[in-house]
């Protein structure tokens, strides 16, 4: 019996215990999985907590997957580099190894059949979702990255990160309210939890008039998944582009997270039905 949960405040949108559900239930195993609200500075107290109610693990979400990082042992490559976690597994010691698991879904959501070789990529936002965007699309070959901020003084700090683990990718950083134009970029990333339910959900990260500048074979990649069709997938879909919604991001996240945790691979496919029936 696996003993899990998420952290992470506000989780009133949160489907994860759905989609974990379904997974373990693919994998004929059992476990629970409990959605834990802890605001910031509840952190320490929830670590204590988990560290002595035999917790076998426990995913992270916003706005704790950097702060968390304080209380691990250790952490694989790819929290290292996108410098966030979101997936802690605890062993027998009670040690926690930290993980990032996003990278992993930001990744396998992208078709193998879009080549991103040498291209230009958006990314809106500058916190812990797109430092996995970053590291996703830098192995997928992407060569320029422009970030879109709403503060750039603020993202300095990211965006020197990112130059120093990224060296061979130009980065620029823009106001996010004053974009120009989007032309010639090939994806354009939503990395903000603009349009997500309970926040801003009638709203989208870019204006309408900024979709005038995109060029007709540009992707528009939202990883907001509830609702499944936000706002910015609308009006890019409406416009005839390519999208990727963010649920597929979501369950791919969970199904790598599952294998940490069990060493074994869940059924993507059920975890994905169980996502759609919990957000219809």
């Amino acid at each position: 019996m696996y003993k899990l949960g998420i952290i992470g405040y506000p989780l009133g949108h949160s489907i994860s215990a759905v989609i974990q559900k379904a997974g373990f239930e693919s994998l004929g195993l059992e476990g629970s999985y409990d959605v834990l609200e802890t605001p910031p500075e509840d952190l320490i107290q929830r670590i204590k907590y988990l560290k002595t109610n035999g917790y076998n693990g426990f995913n992270v979400t916003i706005p704790l997957k950097v702060p968390v990082s304080l209380f691990l042992d250790d952490i694989d490559d790819y929290a290292n580099v996108a410098g966030c976690v979101n997936t802690v597994k605890i062993g027998e010691d009670r040690s926690f190894y930290g993980y990032n698991t996003d990278v992993y879904g930001f990744k396998k959501a992208i078709p193998d059949s879009i080549d991103l070789t040498g291209t230009r990529a958006a990314i809106l936002g500058t916190g812990g979702a797109a430092r996995a965007a970053t590291v996703g699309l830098s192995e997928r070959g992407v060569t320029q990255i422009d970030m879109f901020t709403r503060n750039i003084i603020n993202s300095n700090q990211t965006l020197d990160y990112l130059r120093n683990h990224f060296p061979k990718i130009e980065f620029n950083a823009y106001q996010i309210q004053n974009i120009r134009s989007l032309s010639g970029v090939s994806i354009i990333v939503n990395a903000t939890p603009i349009g997500m339910k309970g926040y801003m959900a009638n709203e989208m990260p870019l204006e309408r008039k900024d979709f005038d500048n995109i060029d007709a074979n540009t992707i528009i990649y939202d990883i907001v998944y509830n609702p499944i069709e936000t706002v910015l997938i609308k009006e890019a879909q409406s416009r005839g582009l390519k999208t990727i919604e963010g649920l597929d991001m979501l369950v791919y996240q969970a199904q790598r997270a599952i294998e940490i945790w069990t060493g074994k691979t869940p059924d993507a496919n059920i975890m994905k039905i169980s996502a759609l029936r919990a957000l219809s």
